[in-house]
Formats: C-alpha cells, structure tokens, sequence
C-alpha cells in the first residue's frame, strides 16, 4: 500500500464501478434465487479490491428474482414490472451487503427508491464520501424509473461518481464478432474503440448505457466473472476480457 494514498502501487484503476447480474446469484441446481456460496466466492473478490485500496461501487441486477421485461410477457404492466424489478436489486443488494459485512468490508447501500428503514437514499456527495473512506457502495433500485435498466444504472453511476472504468462482469470472456455459442469460428476483441461497436452493433450494453459511457468516457472492460482472479487481474490492468474506449 501507498502509505499517503492508501492505494497498493500495483493498481490501475482507483475507483470503479462493478456491473454483477443477478442471474449470477441463482443456483441452477435448485433454482433458489441467491446460492450464498456464489455471492461469498463474488464477495471475497470485492474484498480483496478494498485490500489493494480501490474505491468500489457496485450496481447489482435483479433478474434472479424478477425482471420487468419478463414480466410483461406475462400481462404485468410494463411500469409495474419494472419497479418489481427494482426492488428485486434491493434484496440482491442487501444480501451482498450482509455477506461483505461478515468478510469485515464497510458497506453502505445507496437506493434510488426512498426507504430510509432499508437502505440510504442515493446522495451523490455521500456516496462519494463513502467511496474516499473506502467503504463499498453498493447501488440498488436502477435509477428509480421505470424503462431504464441496471446497465444504464451502471453507466449514470459511473459518469456521477467519476468511475475510472464501469467493469461489467458476465459468462463469456469478453466481446466478439459474434455469439461464440452458436459459432465456433467467433472472434474475440481484445480491445475496441467505441465508434468500431457501434458500427458493429455489437451488444455490449443497452443503446441508453453504451451513449452514456461514449459522452462521459467512461471505458467498459466486458469479462469473465468465472475466470481465476479476474477481478483483481483487471484491476492491475492486465489483458482481461475486452476493453471499449
């Protein structure tokens, strides 16, 4: 660690926001909404960030419990849907508050829905100010409308906040070409600009999010959450996954 700074020399970015979707909470074996032993091996990742000094917020989905989208499909009203999506980013929210806590992280959970007996209502100077004691801020309920989703959560949060970069963490080890299920002959980037994904129509964050991150740039490093240390590797600014910049 940088005894002035509090930061471990070995880091790239100092402050970051973490992009999680809920589906990765779920155990697919029982199909229990949050497997505690999958948001341990994700918290003792995050743990080890504020070890190594970085300034951590976290935007968490809700699709393991509900998502609006989904919803809809089913006949629920497109606004109601969402807001049942929002508040399912508030359990997520809560569950990895509780988990960090037992590792010995300060957490703090910022809504953007107001429910002072939950959570603390987002406040952009607090949650800076939480981030400069290095406490992890985790950011549920998207934005607090419906229509928008936790990708341009994401994004809004990483502009507001100053984010070095907005980590979004999925299944598959970065972007390509195309789907590398279906096409075995897929390319995988290792690094894009922004203007080259848009022209490719590459599906990296929704159309609302990706503009957000072009006007403010904020880069988008796209990575495999399942892969040994990726987290921390990515941090360090190692070649982990794709980077859009």
């Amino acid at each position: 660690m940088d005894g002035k700074s509090g930061w471990s020399p070995e880091v790239k970015y100092r402050r970051v926001i973490l992009k999680l979707s809920g589906e990765i909470l779920r155990n697919p074996a029982t199909g229990d909404p949050i497997d505690w032993k999958t948001l341990e091996g994700i918290c003792l990742q995050i743990k080890e960030l504020q070890e190594m000094g970085v300034e951590t917020g976290i935007v968490i989905g809700g699709g393991n419990i509900f998502r609006g989208l989904s919803g809809q499909h089913q006949g629920v009203d497109r606004t109601t849907g969402d807001y049942m999506g929002m508040l399912a980013t508030v359990i997520n929210g809560l569950a990895f508050m509780e988990c960090l806590e037992k590792l010995g992280v300060e957490t703090r959970v910022q809504t953007s829905i107001p429910m002072e007996q939950v959570a603390e209502p987002f406040i952009l100077r607090r949650a800076k100010r939480h981030l400069e004691k290095k406490r992890v801020v985790i950011f549920v309920a998207g934005t607090g409308n419906p229509y928008f989703s936790t990708d341009t959560a994401a994004a809004l949060r990483a502009s507001e906040i100053g984010a070095e970069i907005l980590m979004k963490a999925t299944k598959v080890d970065g972007v390509y070409d195309k789907d590398p299920v279906k096409n075995s002959d897929a390319v995988r980037y290792e690094t894009l600009s922004y203007m080259d994904a848009l022209r490719q129509r590459l599906n990296i964050l929704d159309s609302t999010a990706f503009s957000l991150c072009l006007d403010n740039q904020v880069p988008i490093l796209v990575f495999n959450l399942y892969e040994k240390d990726s987290i921390k590797r990515a941090i360090r600014g190692e070649k982990v996954g794709t980077l859009v910049s």
